[in-house]
């Protein structure tokens, strides 16, 4: 079966439109992060929630430009798991109910903060196969999940044509470097900025997790794991 860069979703509104959603482009994932970020700060329930729907107010920008252009109008059409689900698809931000009545939102795998990601330097990495005009072009053209793809595919192949080269010179590059999943191991390097080379070790280091959500509202508080 193939395999899909990432998920599509569809919700329905309250006013009975379909929308497919997608991860958001970088131009809108940036937005979107920025503001999630604030909700470490929220002062109680309603806060965190208001902050949530800021962000799928953010995500509708994607998928349905200057219809909800502020969250009371999307709050008129959307019920709180379909914000939950936008929240998934566009963001990866998952939101969990247990027994206890509490969710946990998840930031990706690694849980490391947005602002620590040398997105800029991603960028111009694969800026350089000379497929966009501008930096504006490509962030409004591909999602973080296609920017991983695009990044792993060069690697791959600027590896493989090193080891073309050397095989030539007798000297084969598989036995002298130990290669794991390629595709974990770059979004540890992504999402880490360098910190962490393969995935078990992001696995390992700090993790997002927001508590106290109750009543769909939520309590934040950052919290690492050992």
């Amino acid at each position: 079966m193939a395999r899909n860069v990432y998920e599509v979703g569809t919700i329905e509104t309250l006013s009975g439109d379909i929308i497919e959603i997608s991860p958001l482009k970088i131009k809108y994932m940036k937005l979107f992060m920025d503001r999630f970020e604030d909700i470490k700060y929220a002062t109680d329930n309603d806060n965190s929630i208001d902050i949530l729907i800021e962000c799928a107010v953010i995500a509708m920008k994607q998928f349905r430009p200057n219809k909800y252009n502020t969250k009371e109008e999307l709050e008129l059409d959307f019920d709180m798991q379909s914000l939950y689900k936008i929240l998934e698809y566009c963001a990866d931000v998952k939101v969990k109910d247990n027994q206890e009545q509490k969710s946990t939102i998840k930031k990706r795998d690694d849980g490391s903060s947005w602002d620590t990601m040398d997105l800029p330097k991603l960028e111009a990495e694969v800026f350089m196969t000379g497929i966009w005009k501008n930096f504006e072009e490509l962030e409004e053209s591909i999602s973080m999940p296609e920017l991983i793809l695009l990044l792993s595919t060069k690697r791959d192949l600027e590896y493989d044509n090193k080891k073309f080269n050397a095989a030539l010179q007798g000297v084969d590059l598989d036995k002298q470097s130990t290669k794991s999943n390629a595709w974990e191991d770059l979004k540890a390097r992504v999402f880490s900025k360098g910190q962490a080379k393969r995935r078990f070790e992001v696995e390992e280091n700090a993790r997002v997790r927001i508590e106290s959500v109750k009543n769909m509202g939520s309590d934040v508080k950052w919290k690492k794991e050992a």
